[in-house]
């Protein structure tokens, strides 16, 4: 391993810190692509391509894979802050402003357990996973609160009148 190190670690280095904005997070993709090329040195075929080839592409691929990784993770501790704020009426229409604001309503008569998970998911996009690792919830806790929440939201809106087109608060649309 040192040997590979010692032969590809310049290239390697130069390709982290061309993604990457700092150096300790060059640093650790460095050493994470590594493992990952020992890993996966039973793959590595002369006849398909070089050493420095194969220690290039893996670098890149996992440089790719860490810069998406960022750019989709949402910084937890900001949506938490603001999970119970109400959010900006939309922009689009004064009926999907009203509409909006009749299920925003709608999700206040919620238990605020229910809401939290429901402002989490469908106001800041998080993932039922995201929102388990960012309250402490049980996955399988969340799930229930975003369909049970989703469910009482639409009940309450029917009974008013005001459900809309069914699929529009459906449980299955939010599941990840």
């Amino acid at each position: 391993m040192q040997e590979c190190i010692d032969r590809y670690g310049g290239l390697v280095w130069s390709l982290a810190r061309r993604f990457l904005a700092n150096q300790s997070e060059a640093e650790d993709a460095v050493q994470e692509i590594f493992i990952d090329v020992w890993k996966s040195a039973g793959r590595f075929d002369e006849n398909v391509a070089s050493e420095a080839t194969f220690s290039a592409m893996m670098a890149r691929r996992r440089l790719i894979d860490r810069g998406r990784r960022k750019r989709h993770t949402p910084d937890i501790d900001a949506v938490l802050r603001h999970a119970d704020e109400r959010p900006e009426a939309p922009l689009d229409t004064a009926e999907v402003s009203e509409d909006a604001g009749r299920a925003v309503e709608a999700l206040k008569q919620l238990r605020p357990d229910q809401q939290r998970v429901l402002r989490l998911s469908v106001f800041h996009g998080l993932s039922h996973e995201k929102i388990a690792e960012a309250t402490g919830l049980p996955l399988g806790t969340v799930k229930t609160h975003v369909r049970r929440g989703l469910i009482k939201v639409r009940e309450i809106l029917a009974e008013q009148g005001d459900a809309g087109e069914e699929d529009t608060l459906s449980p299955g649309r939010l599941e990840q």
